[in-house]
């Protein structure tokens, strides 16, 4: 899967030195030489402290996870800046864009040259948690700034935590507080897995089995995938077969499609089974037609049609992209807007001070009332239940969801008496008498 880059690719992007305000340039690789991140001469371009403040959207343009990332994304993050007056503190903000291919290595290579010659302060959206993972490191070495929007691995803010490092969106443990606690009081208390074998889904399998297990459930089993999956039939005959009430889709993005899809064609619901999407997006509901999604339950932080603020932006968003927005592309344009008010209220874009001013400032938007940043990394905000309509439910093209309840922010984050993350140990540590 981490295959090297080779040097027409490398070439290719090493060419593409041109960077406009506001314009997304899609690189596919990076130098090979900063693949291991070491510091390398700066190229020749305007000081980072006077120079423009360039952002990073480093995202899956071309994979499974492009739908509900991918240039939607840039998108967002475009729509963020300009919103913003395109400049702060006098100087120019632009915006990059680049496919990491879901390669841990590409996405290392791409980050490391936009923060070591692209004078980058900033990377965010990292659709694919491996990927995410491994620019978290990168950033903290670099000493510049990463909002995970995209991947979900709770190991983000949890024993991989740094100080630069923002979960913004959702993580996994969220996902398993709302989707996979819901369906134990259901009744849905025997489960077995079907898992996209990287850290994502091992993170959110085992994030959702401590809920059912502490509520008394058991798991049967699970079955592992690899990314980019065609034929899950093996994997759905091992589910059936255990005879679990709920079968657990730890996957996303077109593996999650095609599962169940190939479930409906299964027969598993029509046999008595229950399929928990544990991470769904509008555009899978919108890939796969409410004709096949309807009566899934699911979590997410944000949703298009919930009040007067998330329909304007949506319509925005809708006419520049044609589709609206997943909780992720809105959650991109939330994080920027929030950095560019700290860089502004700082008075820098140092990244100690930006940082702690961002950390100090309540987060109020259109997508989140009251959200804060905590110690760890995490964002603490609401997440929404909804269940899928039915097709008579719906009343046009992308009314899909009707909401059940909302999973208060303290109970959709994993307490910091469980926190594994360093910087939490220490501050416990440094309190104590």
């Amino acid at each position: 899967m981490n295959k090297p880059v080779s040097k027409p690719i490398t070439r290719a992007l090493l060419a593409a030195t041109a960077v406009l305000a506001l314009g997304a340039s899609f690189w596919p690789a990076a130098s090979a030489a900063a693949q291991s991140g070491a510091a390398q001469p700066a190229a020749a371009t305007t000081p980072a402290a006077t120079g423009p403040i360039r952002i990073g959207v480093l995202t899956d343009l071309s994979g499974s996870l492009a739908d509900l990332s991918g240039r939607g994304s840039v998108e967002a993050v475009k729509m963020a800046v300009e919103d913003f007056g395109a400049s702060v503190l006098g100087r120019p903000v632009e915006v990059l864009a680049a496919d990491h291919q879901n390669k841990a290595d590409v996405g290392t290579q791409i980050a490391a040259d936009w923060y070591d010659n692209k004078n980058v302060e900033v990377v965010i959206d990292l659709p694919n948690s491996a990927v995410m993972l491994a620019i978290q490191e990168l950033t903290r070495r670099k000493n510049k700034i990463v909002f995970g929007t995209a991947g979900g691995s709770s190991d983000f803010t949890g024993k991989a935590c740094s100080p630069n490092g923002i979960h913004w969106v959702y993580d996994t443990y969220a996902l398993a507080a709302g989707t996979g606690k819901t369906m134990v009081k259901q009744g849905g208390d025997s489960w077995y897995f079907i898992t996209l074998d990287y850290s994502f889904g091992l993170s959110l399998e085992r994030d959702t089995a401590a809920f059912v297990t502490g509520a008394g459930g058991k798991v049967l089993g699970a079955a592992r995938h690899p990314l980019n999956s065609a034929d899950f039939s093996s994997y759905l005959l091992q589910a059936q077969s255990s005879k679990a009430k709920v079968i657990g889709l730890a996957n996303a993005g077109g593996d999650l499609i095609n599962t169940v899809k190939q479930a409906a064609e299964f027969g598993v619901t029509q046999q008595g089974q229950k399929l928990a999407g544990l991470l769904m997006f509008l555009s899978d509901i919108h890939a796969l037609g409410l004709a096949t999604a309807q009566g899934l339950v699911l979590t997410e932080s944000f949703y298009w049609d919930q009040n007067e603020g998330t329909r304007a932006f949506s319509k925005r968003f809708f006419e520049r992209t044609g589709r609206m927005p997943t909780m992720v592309q809105a959650g991109n344009y939330g994080a920027i807007t929030h950095y560019l008010k700290a860089v502004k209220a700082a008075g820098t874009s140092e990244t100690a001070a930006v940082m702690k001013t961002m950390r100090d400032t309540p987060i109020n938007d259109f997508m989140t009332r009251d959200g804060r940043i905590r110690e760890d990394g995490r964002v603490l905000r609401d997440m929404y239940l909804f269940e899928v309509k039915t097709p008579a439910e719906s009343k046009g093209p992308w009314d899909y969801y009707k909401q059940l309840g909302t999973v208060a922010a303290a109970d959709a984050a994993r307490p910091l008496a469980e926190s594994e993350c360093p910087l939490v140990r220490n501050a416990a540590s440094a309190a104590k008498p």
